[in-house]
């Protein structure tokens, strides 16, 4: 099937090209670090792409890995149960845009340019790029039970996921808005540490099935808690560059896909 933007998107319920409904949805972000934007899907498009899904989960690359909040090294100038070090475990499954149907809905749905321009729009950015490397612009992930991912930061401005199915039980997305503050340094470790000791409460984003979400997690702790039940929780991320011609780097390719193409 060839897709249209208006057969993926209910165009009614979310107009993109509108400058209203433009407007909403950039002062949600703003006030909640999150736009949560349910039903954005229409029945047809959301059926295609998860049976595509469940059908190509066999070609998916799964990692456990334990990390800390800043998926970065450690620092040896703290010890090791100070929260710049504290680690925490992820685990998930993942197949990459050149896995995905040539023909799917999710290719149609992130070269659409009404679409490009109303992420656009909504983040105050003047372009977005897709990724240069074959693998990082989709990606559909997998968490079955016992699988989740723990409290981290993201090095990227924002993050932007479709809900294809839930799990039974678990899989909530949890965070805590303005943490850190990554461009001038402050990295607030009080809090961090509050955060992963329970002691602050976090937010719980509930995305439906058909739900896309626009996040801001550069500053803002997140984690997805571990699922439990047979139903696999399954997740599209769609990937943006502010600038052209970038690739995820090859160390991050490696580790989260396994392979550099």
């Amino acid at each position: 099937m060839s897709w249209r933007l208006s057969q993926v998107v209910d165009l009614e319920k979310c107009p993109l090209s509108s400058d209203g409904f433009r407007t909403a949805c950039r002062r949600a972000l703003s006030e909640d670090g999150a736009l949560v934007m349910r039903d954005f899907m229409t029945t047809a498009a959301l059926d295609s792409i998860r049976k595509d899904a469940v059908e190509n989960q066999h070609s998916a690359y799964y990692t456990a890995s334990k990390h800390n909040l800043y998926i970065a090294p450690s620092d040896p100038d703290f010890p090791p149960d100070h929260p710049r070090n504290r680690e925490v475990l992820s685990s998930k499954g993942c197949i990459t845009t050149d896995q995905i149907p040539a023909d799917s809905a999710l290719h149609c749905l992130y070269d659409a340019e009404e679409f490009r321009q109303f992420i656009c729009a909504v983040l105050d950015e003047p372009e977005l790029y897709e990724y240069a490397d074959a693998l990082s612009s989709i990606n559909i992930h997998y968490a079955g039970e016992g699988q989740e991912l723990g409290w981290h930061f993201d090095n990227s401005s924002f993050a932007i996921t479709l809900m294809i199915q839930e799990a039974e039980e678990g899989g909530t997305f949890e965070y805590v808005k303005d943490v850190r503050d990554a461009d001038s340094g402050e990295m607030n470790y009080d809090m961090a540490e509050k955060v992963l000791d329970g002691g602050i409460p976090a937010d719980t984003l509930s995305a439906k099935a058909g739900t896309l979400v626009l996040f801001r997690g550069r500053n803002s702790m997140h984690r997805v808690t571990p699922v439990a039940g047979h139903r696999t929780r399954l997740l599209v991320v769609l990937a943006y560059n502010t600038e052209s011609g970038i690739s995820l780097s090859e160390s991050a390719r490696m580790t989260f896909y396994g392979r550099l193409g």
